[in-house]
């Protein structure tokens, strides 16, 4: 991680800290549900933005004896232990919001849960505005990803100031509680979202066909490539895993075929940056009967030129 990087998440963190110690006491003043998921997730960017700076900074580390392929799916590793806690929490803010329908609690002192979560608001907007210029001037992920979550606090808080609104200023019973189970279900929602990419991850999901269609394009555009098969794709953290078997024509000498491969090579890490490319060269004509996966592939088997 850069400097700039690491600044952008200690400030992250430091944040997180502060509405969390904020949102405690007030929570605990108010016993207002609605808070009290604010506060859950408040606690989860806490431990999310720890977790995730180990992973990226593991997921950075260099390939060694023991793991060739580098660390990279470490990110994938970090971010479902996020959604292992993620889901506890939103299970038990629901189960805590039903218990609050039960009993119809009501809110105490909504003025402090509002002041709270409108200083929450002042001071998410300002982080996320450093973030932008530290992502303009990073391209980090990290960051970036950091920074959605982050614009999705602020319209969690909206939804605690409306909760209070209507529960202690315009005497909707439950509202409070009510609101309390939409934030569990949303914290639910984005817990599954950020598992399925995880498991995709780590489950070497193939690249978007977009993506892959683009990637054959540059790598057929050599006019001494005759076509490509056995095309498979993988990512793990930021890094990207492309290999392919290149047809070449039958007399070409292996010198001049090495030549060619390093030539698309440096066409593809131009266009794909970040991704380790593995090519591996058939002369015209051949047909390979070796390939254990090749009954199980359902890409196109050949890419041609047209």
């Amino acid at each position: 991680m850069s400097e700039t990087t690491a600044r952008a998440a200690i400030a992250s963190a430091t944040t997180a800290i502060l509405l969390l110690i904020m949102k405690a006491i007030a929570a605990w003043q108010t016993s207002s549900v609605a808070l009290l998921g604010s506060l859950a997730d408040s606690s989860l960017d806490v431990l999310a933005s720890l977790v995730t700076l180990y992973g990226v900074r593991l997921a950075a580390t260099p390939a060694d004896h023991d793991h060739r392929f580098g660390h990279g799916k470490a990110e994938a590793l970090a971010a479902l232990f996020q959604v292992a806690l993620i889901t506890a929490s939103a299970l038990a803010i629901a189960w805590r919001a039903v218990q609050s329908l039960e009993r119809d609690t009501p809110v105490s002192d909504p003025g402090l849960g509002i002041a709270v979560s409108v200083v929450a608001i002042v001071a998410t907007l300002i982080l996320v505005s450093y973030q932008k210029r530290i992502i303009a001037e990073t391209g980090s992920v990290a960051i970036q990803a950091d920074s959605l979550h982050y614009q999705g606090d602020i319209l969690l808080n909206l939804s605690v100031i409306l909760a209070l609104v209507l529960e202690r200023y315009l005497a909707l019973a439950g509202a409070d509680a009510v609101f309390g189970i939409v934030i569990a279900l949303w914290l639910g929602w984005g817990a599954f979202k950020a598992s399925a990419e995880a498991i995709d991850q780590l489950m070497d999901k193939e690249w978007p066909e977009a993506e892959r269609s683009r990637f054959i394009e540059v790598a057929i555009g050599n006019p001494d490539v005759r076509g490509i098969h056995d095309f498979r794709t993988r990512r793990s953290g930021d890094h990207a895993f492309a290999q392919f078997h290149m047809v070449v024509a039958r007399d070409m000498s292996v010198a001049e075929a090495h030549d060619v491969v390093e030539e698309v090579e440096d066409a593809l890490h131009a266009a794909f940056p970040r991704t380790e490319v593995l090519i591996h060269l058939d002369p015209e004509g051949h047909v390979d009967t070796d390939n254990p996966l090749v009954e199980q592939d359902v890409t196109p088997h050949w890419f041609r030129k047209r």
